[in-house]
């Protein structure tokens, strides 16, 4: 039976970028929804439950950053901000309210469509860690605690294994430093980046091909960082092959 294709809400309020929107969308596969304000997206987003929502924070009924809360008080839709605002306060702000990702406006298609994908494939995936997370050859089995490469098992330190947890329930969504720091060391750390920092270039050694270019564990410039694994779908059919060596 084919897959009936996923259900994008878009809010924003202009309607030539709206229209602009639903094309780029419809010509990759998706259904689209439309709202111009806060308050029609409450209503078209309980209506139909769409699968990721695409928020623009400027609407003439409200600030974004009110919207955000309200649909993340009942849902865990995937929610990527689609913004003009630069500041990295103003992004981080986002993120805290309940978005997932944040682009920039203007956009380019490419760089919205991969986070349109990677919203997708976060809220399809369970966050109970039950399946392996792949990194090439190295797959992490967060519920066993234990990591395999090519050569063999990879020693990952408690901290570590919590940072990759933390990350990992994201799934490919950016995670502000902050939130990290609250989550893997608790309010008292929360304003230690450097030492988040530590851990990060410790795990990029320990998972990545060439850890001075990573290309899993990704920086957000002034945000935080992003986890980017393989499909868990191939991570899961080669985690018994990984595990046997």
């Amino acid at each position: 039976m084919t897959r009936a294709p996923h259900q994008i809400l878009v809010i924003e309020d202009e309607q030539g970028l709206r229209e602009a929107l639903r094309v780029l969308l419809v010509r990759e596969g998706y259904r689209t929804i439309e709202a111009a304000t806060a308050e029609r997206a409450q209503i078209e987003a309980r209506n139909h439950k769409p699968d990721l929502l695409i928020v623009d924070l400027g609407l003439p009924d409200g600030d974004g950053l009110e919207l955000i809360p309200r649909i993340r008080a009942w849902s865990p839709v995937p929610i990527v901000v689609l913004s003009a605002r630069t500041l990295e306060e103003q992004k981080i702000a986002a993120l805290d309210a309940g978005a997932d990702d944040f682009v920039t406006k203007p956009f380019s298609a490419p760089e919205l469509l991969a986070r349109v994908r990677a919203g997708l494939r976060r809220g399809a995936r369970a966050p109970s860690g039950d399946v392996p997370l792949g990194f090439g050859a190295i797959r992490v089995d967060l519920v066993a605690r234990r990591t395999h490469g090519a050569h063999g098992e990879i020693h990952l330190t408690p901290v570590e294994y919590r940072v990759l947890e933390s990350l990992a329930r994201r799934g490919g969504m950016v995670v502000p430093q902050r939130v990290l720091l609250r989550e893997v060391w608790g309010p008292d750390r929360a304003q230690d980046t450097r030492g988040l920092r530590v851990f990060i270039s410790s795990l990029r050694v320990k998972i990545e091909p060439d850890p001075r270019r990573p290309r899993y564990l990704v920086t957000e410039t002034g945000i935080g960082y992003r986890l980017c694994p393989d499909d868990p779908v191939d991570a899961a059919a080669n985690a018994g092959a990984s595990l046997e060596r």
